[in-house]
Order: structure tokens, then sequence, then C-alpha cells
């Protein structure tokens, strides 16, 4: 069996956790922390980055770019009667809109909110090495003016198209999907302000790929009651 080490607490980990079940790919999981920098975990990926995809024939595929390009050729290469659903459908320039996407959210999305507010309200209180202080206050409302930019940014594209990129779902759901559920966690996402995209994620939250994401807890640290509610 193939081997995924992540984090789940990792949006890019996330995503691909998502991708792997979407194309019936299980895979053990190991969990690294990303902080620990263990040397062991660089032997395999140098750059310390999650995820980390171990294939069966000795394959080693380091981040989310790298494991679902990969994996979206092997399904567009794949004989039609074992053919799964692409990860990056349609044609040249519809692939390339979900590549965008990702992008977006894995980078931008990621910089500008994600990875700060997992570091003051999650990251922190997880790491015993270092006393964990009150989240910086400042920070924090510039990250959450940050979300409310970007969520609205998705809840133009929920309204123009069926998926984010376009009619078909994509890894663009995913990797969107991925940082939202950790936002989630955090109760960040003001849902009610913002109807399409909950309804979008609903649609995502509700697919059983999604529904192991949803048992991921941090010890001390209990997400929203509305978190694993399908219907929420």
């Amino acid at each position: 069996m193939s081997k995924l080490t992540h984090f789940r607490f990792c949006p890019s980990s996330r995503s691909i956790r998502i991708l792997l079940a979407e194309l019936d790919m299980p895979a053990d999981l190991a969990e690294e922390l990303p902080w620990a920098w263990r040397p062991s975990f660089l032997a395999l990926n140098p750059s310390g980055d999650l995820p980390v995809l171990e294939l069966r024939d000795g394959v080693i595929l380091s981040g989310a770019y790298a494991i679902s390009e990969y994996l979206g050729e092997m399904v567009r290469h794949a004989p039609l009667e074992e053919r799964l659903k692409d990860p990056f459908p349609g044609h040249a320039e519809d692939r390339a809109e979900v590549r965008r996407l990702v992008d977006w959210f894995h980078r931008k999305l990621d910089a500008e909110v994600t990875r700060d507010l997992l570091r003051e309200k999650l990251h922190q209180r997880l790491r015993p090495e270092q006393p964990a202080g009150p989240p910086d206050a400042e920070l924090l409302r510039a990250l959450r003016a940050n979300l409310r930019y970007h969520t609205s940014y998705i809840g133009y594209l929920v309204d123009q198209r069926r998926w984010l990129a376009g009619d078909d779902l994509s890894f663009a759901d995913f990797a969107a999907a991925a940082h939202l559920s950790l936002l989630d966690y955090l109760d960040e996402i003001a849902w009610d302000t913002i109807p399409a995209v909950r309804h979008w994620y609903v649609r995502i939250k509700s697919r059983p790929s999604f529904r192991p994401l949803l048992a991921d807890r941090a010890p001390g640290i209990p997400p929203p009651l509305h978190y694993s509610d399908l219907d929420f």
C-alpha cells in the first residue's frame, strides 16, 4: 500500500487526503509534525514540506502540486475501462483554470490567512517546547479581513459556476475546502454571511472522501459543534 506522510492540520495534506479518497487509492497515514524537522523526514523530502506520498512502486512525490499532477496523469493515461474522475478535468484551458485556483488557495490563501491563523490559534498550543502566549490581536484582525476577501472571491466563483473551476468537480475544490475546513475548525468563518459559499462547502463536506477530515481533533482544542455536522 502507498504511504502518505502528512499533518492533519496542514491544508496541503488535507487536499491530498481528499484526492486519494476520491480516486479510491488507499494509503497508510503517517503523521509528521511540520516543526519537528526530523532528519529521517528531511532525508525523504529535504524541503521539510508536507505532504509526501510514497507509492507502492517506490516513487516518492513531495508536495500537493507534484502529487496531484502525478495522480492526474495516472488517471488520464489509464485504460478507459479503469479510468477514474480526472482531478484536472476538461481541455487545456480548463485544466489551466484548475491549476490557477489551486495556486490561489495553496499559495495566496495560505500565505494571507491559513498559515498564520493556524500558528496563532493552534500550532503554538501543540508545541510543548514553546509556551503558548495569547494570539496577536492586531494580526488576527488583519487575517480576518483577508479571510473576508477570500471568502468573497469564493462566493463570486460559486455564483458563476457549478464548481469552483467550472462545470466539473476538480482539485481546486479540494484545495479550497481543505483550507476552509481548518479555518472552520478554528471557528473563523461566519457562514451565515456567505450562504453561497456555505452551500458549496456543504456539497464538498458531505462527500465520503471528506468525512475522515471531520474526525480530526487537536488535544485540548475542540472544534465548534457545527464542524462535523454535514448539514449545518
